[in-house]
């Protein structure tokens, strides 16, 4: 089972963030015409470096989803999926297969190159989950990829009163997340939060950060979030963190922050880079069959 603390206090946040704007999200489709809702889109990618992407997907209908993500390309960024229902099979060019299951992450560091699937393991049912694309920094764009599952008793979790806390990366009530970044220093935590439950997050006022609502609503500085919406922190000069309450009868959400890198981003689909010129090299390698 995973490793869960004892009740934990909240940390005191003096200065909590406010919420800058909501954001819906915008209807796709991408694979093989699996349905999702792209949330973070390319016009946001400078405001909330180091993320480039994030997407939702959540259907009950296989169609939906069962065509799943044949093999596909990607150079010089890192993908992060968390499931919250349904089964997912990843493989890649580099030998590496897993199976994600509900709670399950899989985070996979593309680097210089790699060719992978992900494909569900399902013919009906529910299948939810998300996908982020988190930069990595020009010294380590074309770095050796690598690949961890993390099984969902893996993932540790924290408590607090009314709260309970999947830790993916970063830190969260006194526990490490499963996964660490120098360069980025990501925080990515699934919170489950009971009817009007309060949560409190410390985050470096330099850290690009967003909430993103999946079941219920919060409020954050007087801002409700309903389901389906994206809140975009601000970044307050002197802030220290953020408070979540959840409304009505309770609510889950996603928080994560980031380091922002200040670098050049050129990005054509699969592939994200610092420079066209960097671009173009990518696209030949993959036409020459040398990507990965």
């Amino acid at each position: 089972m995973s490793t869960e603390t004892l009740l934990a206090p909240l940390p005191v946040v003096t200065h909590p963030r406010g919420v800058e704007r909501l954001v819906a999200g915008l209807p796709a489709q991408d694979g093989a015409g699996v349905r999702l809702t792209r949330v973070l889109t390319q016009p946001l990618q400078r405001r909330l470096d180091p993320f480039l992407m994030f997407d939702a997907f959540g259907s009950d209908t296989a169609s939906d989803y069962i065509g799943g993500f044949p093999d596909h390309p990607h150079r010089g960024f890192e993908t992060v999926t968390y499931m919250v229902e349904g089964r997912m099979r990843h493989r890649d060019s580099a030998g590496n297969e897993g199976l994600l299951t509900p709670g399950a992450v899989q985070w996979m560091t593309a680097g210089r190159g790699v060719i992978h699937s992900e494909m569900p393991e399902q013919q009906e049912g529910r299948m939810e989950g998300f996908q982020f694309w988190l930069n990595l920094p020009a010294r380590d764009k074309l770095c050796p990829p690598w690949y961890r599952d993390i099984p969902p008793a893996a993932v540790p979790r924290a408590r607090a009163d009314g709260v309970r806390v999947h830790v993916v990366a970063g830190h969260a009530l006194g526990v490490a997340g499963a996964v660490q970044r120098e360069a980025t220093a990501p925080t990515l935590l699934d919170l489950h939060l009971d009817a009007q439950a309060a949560f409190a997050q410390t985050l470096p006022a330099t850290h690009n950060a967003f909430v993103y609502v999946y079941r219920g609503s919060l409020e954050i500085g007087g801002t409700a979030v309903r389901a389906q919406r994206m809140a975009i922190l601000a970044n307050t000069p002197g802030s220290d963190g953020v408070v979540l309450r959840a409304l009505g009868e309770g609510a889950r959400a996603l928080l994560v922050a980031g380091r922002p890198l200040n670098e050049p981003i050129a990005q054509y689909g699969p592939f994200v880079m610092n420079t066209t010129d960097e671009l173009l090299q990518a696209i030949d390698d993959f036409q020459r069959g040398v990507l990965a």
